[in-house]
């Protein structure tokens, strides 16, 4: 029972649960669509993913990630898929290394600020050195997202901020074997950091 109205008390509806601001909304689609990782799955992820960029700040949620700017918030961790939806902050010129996220994969989204993102291929030489060659960079401004799958490598710089972003992961990435790379005379290895 959840209200009292004119001495009656009226039952919850039966069906499906309504969402009440958009991240929750985000985590309904999200669970409504989820299974084993195909195009649809990671499309319909990023457009849920892109729906929730556009939440009014006024959301207490989101007005929270404002205020409070915490570096590495988890807002949601589905008990039953295991996908986890994560906030950062960052201050410009952040930079993380390469890194891959092992099996699992991730789709980055900026709320607020400017990011860059650089994309990176793994190469043996003739000796049989490994080696990254980086493919590309690019903005991510406010609005934008970008999809990580199984074996991509890339790295981030907060190029303006404070930064917010989120990090939808299709797992506990903790518990994935992820490589990181470190750079030795001017190339990226694949030797530890």
């Amino acid at each position: 029972m959840d209200t009292i109205e004119r001495g009656e008390r009226r039952a919850k509806p039966k069906g499906k649960y309504m969402a009440k601001n958009s991240l929750e909304t985000f985590i309904e689609r999200v669970r409504a669509i989820w299974g084993p990782i195909t195009s649809e799955v990671v499309a319909g992820c990023r457009t849920h993913l892109e729906e929730l960029l556009k939440a009014p700040a006024t959301e207490e949620w989101l007005a929270a990630l404002h205020r409070d700017a915490p570096a590495n918030k988890e807002l949601y961790r589905d008990p039953e898929n295991g996908f986890l939806l994560l906030a950062h902050t960052e201050a410009p010129g952040l930079y993380r290394p390469p890194h891959d996220h092992g099996k699992g994969w991730v789709i980055y989204a900026v709320q607020q600020g400017e990011t860059e993102m650089g994309t990176y291929v793994r190469l043996q030489d003739e000796s049989g050195k490994l080696q990254l060659v980086q493919r590309d960079a690019s903005a991510l401004r406010a609005g934008q997202v970008s999809v990580y799958l199984p074996g991509d490598i890339h790295d981030t710089r907060c190029l303006t901020g404070p930064l917010l972003l989120y990090r939808f992961t299709s797992c506990d990435l903790k518990q994935e074997r992820v490589s990181r790379y470190a750079q030795r005379d001017g190339v990226w290895t694949d030797e530890a950091i």
